[in-house]
């Protein structure tokens, strides 16, 4: 838990975040003065220039769903500063993962024997500094530190993976990503990938339209699973009886892939895949897809056909889900089905 003195040092920080990705320039509403990170970083004033996406139709699936999730509570206006704030936390990330891409650093197991690097943590306590200066009563929940706040518990939660896929930046491989998700009531109601490498960048907003560096984007029609192209990172983290319901999917599917981590999502949602099917995902492995998804028309939930949710505070465990996304909600539902998930 970050202590209280910790929280006063994050605001009175006197940061700035480096110039967004020319993409994102030319289309501003807000000016975003933040403080710096601890870390050696060129001090650049930043102007975050992101339009937000016009409000979808009320009648639209995607509608529907964030009214459920609670965002109706929230203003435009609000969720035009988170939207604001998330592409300036995306933007530092970004300056420092480029870094360090493609350069030798060390890299640590952690207890899990998962990966990690200089890069994600340092990416991480940008990220950090930024959410902190904007909203010091917002929480965070960060993959390399977990909970952050002075609260056990909060309305508001960010859930961050400054590197989603670090085994692709090691071998430097640019289709990792860096994902943003803002919780509102333990549902998310802004997610961001972010590949800053080849300077993409997907936002979905609850009630919004996805868009893909500013233009509006969304899934293809695949109602018959025996056309659909599926993704999955690797065959070799699925765990028995996980592997053999994932199994039961890919041998009806036209083409199984393999690898891409959340970019896999990312290319769902711009209507190029159809399925991605994963086991064992950690909230900040999949929490940000889920507005990216929904907002281009896409459907992802857990095995079982469930939301996925999670419900952050100082206790909580980053427990494992498995989680299907789909581009059409017949390729869903027959996925589902095949799956056979008890």
């Amino acid at each position: 838990m970050l202590a209280q003195s910790q929280l006063s040092s994050c605001k009175s920080l006197s940061v700035v975040i480096p110039t967004p990705c020319p993409v994102l320039r030319s289309a501003t509403r807000s000016i975003l003065q933040v403080s710096s990170t601890s870390f050696s970083m060129s001090s650049v004033s930043v102007v975050s220039r992101c339009k937000m996406s016009p409000t979808m139709d009320s009648k639209s699936k995607q509608g529907e769903l964030s009214e459920e999730g609670g965002s109706s509570e929230l203003s435009p206006t609000d969720m035009d500063r988170f939207g604001a704030v998330g592409n300036a936390v995306a933007d530092a990330s970004g300056e420092v993962i480029r870094k360090y891409f493609r350069k030798k650093f060390e890299i640590v197991d952690k207890d899990d024997m998962s990966p990690v690097t200089i890069a994600d943590q340092m990416a991480e306590e940008a990220m950090v500094s930024i959410i902190f200066h904007h909203f010091p009563s917002h929480a965070i929940y960060g993959e390399e530190k977990g909970w952050r706040c002075k609260d056990d518990s909060a309305d508001f939660v960010w859930v961050l993976d400054p590197i989603d896929g670090t085994k692709s930046f090691i071998t430097g491989k640019p289709v990792f990503g860096t994902l943003i998700a803002l919780l509102y009531k333990g549902k998310p109601i802004l997610g961001i990938i972010d590949q800053p490498i080849l300077k993409e960048r997907w936002i979905g907003m609850s009630g919004r339209r996805t868009k893909l560096n500013g233009e509006d984007i969304s899934t293809r029609s695949c109602p018959i699973l025996s056309h659909a192209y599926l993704y999955t990172t690797s065959p070799h983290l699925f765990t028995e009886e996980a592997e053999k319901a994932f199994a039961r999917v890919r041998d009806k599917v036209k083409m199984p892939l393999y690898g891409c981590d959340c970019y896999a999502y990312a290319l769902l949602a711009s209507g190029f895949a159809d399925l991605v099917i994963e086991s064992g995902l950690k909230p900040y492995d999949f929490l940000a897809l889920v507005p990216v998804i929904e907002g281009a028309g896409g459907t992802i939930t857990d095995w079982s056909g469930n939301p996925l949710m999670w419900k952050a505070s100082s206790s909580a465990v980053a427990s494992s889900f498995n989680v299907v996304a789909a581009g059409d909600s017949d390729n869903h539902q027959q996925a589902l089905e095949s799956l056979e998930w008890q």
